[in-house]
């Protein structure tokens, strides 16, 4: 029997039509996470974030390698495709899907394994080592100076996928405000062109 998926829902004030699902880093479902949710929803979706995690006890149940380590990607679509069954509920007609880190190696592996109309992957690890091709409109963001993905990952992936774009100056976790890697610049960039593609492509938000 199938488990019901552990999530955080954020909503717009006006009537949804449009979704995003958000996949968290390896730390799991953060503080920064949510405030990226409620952001997000702010701008016309209907937001959601799974626990991936849960299936192993939740992110404190072990070191984040093992937890990503017990994944498999047929379990984790499975479990996408029931976060996206959410925000159709609260109305989305079409659904996009980001991630950050972790999330954004998952967030790639939806736009090519999975049903969603537009994905935005934040510092995705491990993609240059997968790539295929996309069933929706993808745009990957990566740092230019993260020392967790080789610069040589990020060109192979830049040469396979026209939407990339690398900031020089950025490193891993650009986009995670209130740490030490948040970088002001790349993260304003980067929230803008991920907004621009899903308001392109889902159809939601105001221009």
């Amino acid at each position: 029997m199938e488990l019901f998926v552990p999530h955080y829902l954020a909503r717009p004030r006006d009537p949804v039509t449009a979704g995003v699902v958000v996949v968290h880093e390896g730390m799991g479902i953060t503080s920064q996470l949510l405030r990226f949710c409620e952001r997000l929803a702010a701008e016309g979706f209907a937001v959601v974030a799974p626990d991936l995690f849960f299936r192993s006890g939740g992110p404190e149940a072990a070191s984040f390698q093992e937890l990503i380590g017990a994944m498999t990607l047929e379990q984790t679509l499975r479990d996408l495709e029931e976060a996206t069954s959410t925000v159709r509920a609260a109305g989305a007609e079409r659904v996009g899907i980001t991630g950050f880190c972790m999330g954004g190696r998952v967030t790639y592996q939806a736009a090519v394994h999975g049903h969603f109309d537009a994905a935005v992957g934040f510092y995705g690890g491990g993609i240059a080592g997968e790539l295929g091709q996309p069933s929706c409109p993808t745009l990957l963001l990566f740092g230019g100076n993260d020392p967790y993905i080789p610069a040589a990952d990020i060109e192979k992936v830049a040469a396979h996928h026209q939407d990339t774009v690398v900031y020089p100056e950025a490193g891993h976790g650009f986009m995670r405000d209130g740490s030490d890697s948040y970088h002001p610049e790349a993260a304003a960039d980067g929230w803008d062109r991920m907004l621009a593609h899903f308001r392109r492509h889902l159809g939601a938000g105001t221009p």
